[in-house]
């Protein structure tokens, strides 16, 4: 499985997670310009931006550490140009999903709060 497979099947397992812990998924791979945000989901009345990193082990590191400031405030702008079309007016939330999956682990931590939204 190259990394591409390895990440939408982390999206796929991200989602099916959430789903699970009863969020409603409102957009999955959202684009603004070269931007992409993985899934929106809502929670009450809070808006929850969703970077999902995947990797088969933790050699390089925990997948959550991909998550550098230059993503942050990528997902930040993606997410305040999502708001913005859809005329939203609701508390944002950052999470970070980290998924280590290979044929004898599927290990997922949820990090709510993982950034906020400072650019």
């Amino acid at each position: 499985m190259n990394h591409i497979e390895l990440g939408k099947q982390g999206e796929i397992i991200a989602k099916r997670f959430l789903k699970d812990q009863k969020m409603l998924i409102l957009d999955s791979n959202y684009r603004w310009k070269k931007q992409e945000i993985d899934l929106i989901a809502r929670e009450g009345d809070e808006l929850i931006i969703i970077e999902v990193k995947t990797r088969k082990h933790e050699s390089y590191g925990a997948p959550e550490n991909a998550v550098t400031r230059v993503k942050q405030r990528n997902l930040i702008k993606a997410a305040n140009a999502y708001i913005q079309e859809r005329q939203l007016d609701l508390d944002v939330r950052f999470d970070v999903i980290s998924i280590i999956h290979n044929a004898y682990e599927t290990r997922i931590d949820h990090i709510q709060n993982a950034f906020y939204p400072t650019l």
